[in-house]
């Protein structure tokens, strides 16, 4: 055999390795791929929140959030900018990756001069600032919070997607399942569907948009609706930005108070 039909060889045992690989994903595989898709050590962006009642009354809410990640932690502090009856108010959150410890999460409300901490119970069943995403929704989920299982894999608007089925291993959790359908093209769900205790259909997430910035994949725009309540949220994304200069202290108590 020769050196060219040696490599064709070569390139096919790969491609077939790969393929086999593929195909023995399980549910958690895919749900660490996503955990661990790049995006830079400090990141920030600008938020539009849309809240949409079950009349189509709008209120609309302007956010600024900075992350940064210390080591397999992740920090992030977001400071509402808009309208004046939220104006100053911050919420700051520490995401640890070790599963035996409480996530720290921090309020601060102006017209209060107070600073509430959220326990761990309220971060998981109620709800940030009037939107349909949980205080849990906002951090990061760590992955052994729940059992991941490969259900199939389908196409969502053309994309080939995995579709994970994940179920909470404590009963504190305000969804007793959801199902996620993943974009294998970049790691970012294309949609989530969150079932209440009674197995029925209480939240459903859409993400209309990704974008790609300075090489990294991000959510563009994305859509929370309670079908239960008919209330939305609606969350757009812009100005983007990653691996910017960031200070550790930025992520603390007394900044949150301070505001931007």
């Amino acid at each position: 055999m020769n050196k060219k039909m040696l490599k064709k060889a070569a390139v096919l045992v790969m491609a077939f390795a790969a393929m086999v690989a593929a195909e023995n994903l399980t549910g958690r595989d895919v749900v660490q791929k996503v955990h661990d898709r790049p995006d830079g050590d400090t990141r920030s962006s600008e938020l539009s929140m849309t809240l949409v009642n079950k009349t189509g009354n709008k209120r609309e809410r302007k956010i600024t959030s900075f992350a940064m990640d210390v080591g397999k932690d992740t920090k992030q502090i977001m400071f509402f900018r808009y309208p004046n009856d939220v104006k100053g108010t911050g919420f700051l959150t520490v995401d640890y990756d070790d599963i035996n410890k409480d996530d720290d999460k921090w309020l601060y409300l102006p017209a209060m001069k107070k600073t509430r901490r959220i326990s761990g119970k309220s971060s998981k069943t109620d709800y940030f600032m009037g939107s349909d995403f949980t205080y849990d929704d906002v951090g990061q989920r760590n992955i052994d919070e729940d059992t991941h299982t490969l259900v199939r894999e389908e196409k969502v608007d053309g994309v080939d997607c995995w579709v994970i089925e994940s179920v909470p291993k404590k009963g504190d959790e305000i969804f007793s399942k959801k199902i996620s359908w993943i974009r294998k093209d970049c790691l970012i769900a294309a949609k989530v569907e969150y079932y209440d205790k009674l197995g029925k259909l209480h939240r459903f997430l859409k993400v209309e948009k990704v974008v790609q910035v300075d090489g990294f994949w991000a959510i563009g725009l994305m859509t929370m609706e309670n079908v239960q309540t008919n209330h939305k949220t609606i969350l757009e994304f812009s100005d983007l930005k990653f691996n910017i200069p960031l200070d550790a202290k930025t992520f603390t108590v007394p900044r949150l108070e301070r505001g931007l």
